[in-house]
């Protein structure tokens, strides 16, 4: 995620292509002529389908006793068919099936209403070398201005009982009949209700249906982590990232009436037309994360670079900014791929969306403000939007890598994503414009500092330590400063190999700041604590 800050150094806005791709004609959709919505205010493949209910009438969802899997056209325990939506060096990924956390859903979506109904299997492996007597699912809607309602919860086909746990019931507490001992995996299934909010309230909007735009993040139960600390439960402060998960798998079936444009993570693996609905079987995985977002309003920008389709959606009034933020999409995969290993997917999607915040990282999915595609009315006096259009897709690329494919607690230990996010974007801005460029972004990162007086706050810290202002200061400022102070003092040939080591080591794992520090002391052979004592552990 990257967050509005009201100075900004100026930036090179002159656009360019690293590498080689191809720029493809948009989608023959037809989508209709509009006006530009209404701006927020600024705040700190071939397999037919089963026909499913029509979303635009909620019907009561399939019993779960059933094997829901049975009756998709999809096994989702079927490994090949998540190697569809992985570029071929990237497919041993699906070598996490046997253990990775595995979702089965199927969800009408009602935008009239506002309503996303649903059925989900969900088989959960104990990674662990003790035994679990309970699993947490986060019920994120619940915290988010919306609410989710789930029923007929089942454990391996018996009749579960549940708690509520945390603010809001945004926790729910699974007791097991008997323990899940190591290496086996019980099989969850539930049906569930979400409403969406129709504001952008906490968290930047990121679920919410605003401006005719459906952002469904986290609208459905996903299992919390476990790990040496136990279960991670903490509810989330009201800014930064909410969410901290493994790496998973998904299978999903989507229906939503015809005349909406569902993008989400993952590829599309089969298409199917039931009156005036349309229903969709996504894949994605590894991914910590599945997406959805939608609105009848996006027109769609393509690019292809490599082995990855890039598609950029937003209202057709935007077209241009849809194109600008595929084509940095695709400069940002230049830049990357080689410094940090290739992209994993054969699909990005970039979507237009309400969201307060400037952008949002996802699996496969970035969600960036319309703010920035509105040409008429800039975010900061005497800049043009499309200079925060390209940072902003720069950072939120980044988050690919830090965030989805190496994952970190994202409210304890916030700075292994972003600060990194924004040192990567820094490569970028060297990469395809020189140094001039990179130290012009760079004072971006000082600017934010400066606005906590340039405070030695540590960067290691928890969300909820920090104030908003503190937050986006130490974070998104002094963060990539050590980052960049890091590479001074390992030089920067080891830094460049310590980075690609760091990717590889923790690919679909998590990160820490101690896993982090020593790897790069054994990459560079040499002490860092005095440098972490200075920047990143709590005094």
């Amino acid at each position: 995620m990257i967050k509005f800050k009201s100075t900004l150094t100026s930036l090179v806005i002159l656009f360019l292509v690293a590498c080689q791709h191809t720029p493809q004609t948009a989608t023959s959709t037809a989508v209709p002529s509009l006006a530009p919505s209404a701006i927020p205010t600024l705040s700190p493949e071939t397999s037919t389908e089963t026909a499913v209910s029509p979303a635009t009438q909620i019907t009561t969802p399939p019993d779960p006793t059933v094997d829901l899997s049975g009756s998709l056209s999809f096994d989702w325990n079927d490994p090949e068919i998540y190697r569809s939506g992985l570029i071929p060096s990237a497919r041993d990924g699906v070598d996490l099936l046997a253990t990775a956390p595995v979702y089965s859903l199927t969800v009408n979506i009602d935008p009239e209403a506002g309503l996303v109904t649903g059925s989900q299997l969900i088989r959960y492996t104990n990674n662990e070398s003790i035994p679990l007597d309970e699993i947490f699912l986060h019920l994120f809607p619940n915290l988010l201005g919306g609410s989710i309602e789930v029923s007929n919860l089942q454990a391996d086909g018996q009749k579960a009982e549940w708690l509520y746990e945390n603010s809001h019931a945004s926790v729910m507490r699974v007791p097991l009949v008997a323990p899940l001992q190591p290496g086996t995996a019980v099989l969850l299934t539930m049906d569930f209700v979400t409403a969406v909010p129709q504001d952008v309230g906490r968290n930047y909007g990121v679920f919410a249906q605003v401006d005719n735009v459906m952002a469904l993040a986290h609208f459905y139960p996903l299992v919390a982590v476990y790990d040496d600390n136990g279960w991670h439960t903490d509810p989330p402060v009201e800014f930064g990232d909410p969410t901290f998960t493994d790496a998973g798998f998904y299978l999903v079936n989507v229906s939503a009436p015809d005349d909406q444009v569902v993008v989400g993570s993952g590829v599309v693996a089969a298409e199917a037309e039931n009156g005036r609905v349309h229903t969709q079987t996504l894949v994605a995985g590894p991914a910590r994360d599945f997406y959805l977002v939608l609105s009848p309003d996006f027109a769609v920008e393509t690019v292809t670079v490599g082995e990855t389709t890039i598609r950029s959606y937003a209202p057709a009034a935007f077209a241009e900014g849809a194109r600008q933020a595929a084509e940095v999409a695709a400069s940002a995969l230049c830049v990357f791929n080689p410094r940090l290993g290739t992209y994993p997917y054969t699909e990005l999607d970039i979507v237009a969306t309400p969201t307060l915040a400037l952008g949002i990282e996802y699996p496969g999915v970035i969600a960036i403000t319309q703010r920035e595609y509105d040409p008429e009315t800039p975010i900061y006096e005497g800049m043009a939007n499309s200079v925060f259009l390209e940072t902003t897709v720069a950072h939120e690329m980044g988050h690919q890598w830090f965030y989805n494919i190496v994952g970190n607690d994202q409210l304890l230990e916030p700075w292994l994503d972003e600060a990194m996010a924004q040192y990567i974007t820094g490569l970028y801005y060297e990469d395809l414009y020189g140094l001039p460029a990179a130290e012009s972004y760079r004072q971006s990162w000082d600017d934010r500092w400066s606005h906590v007086n340039y405070a030695d706050t540590p960067i290691g810290l928890p969300v909820g330590v920090y104030d908003g202002a503190a937050y986006s200061a130490i974070i998104y400022g002094r963060g990539p400063l050590f980052v960049e102070a890091l590479a001074a003092e390992m030089g920067q040939d080891k830094f460049t190999t310590f980075l690609q080591a760091y990717t590889n080591q923790n690919k679909w794992g998590v990160a820490t700041t101690e896993s982090f520090k020593t790897l790069a002391e054994a990459t560079c052979q040499c002490q860092l604590t005095e440098l972490f004592d200075a920047w990143v552990y709590a005094k």
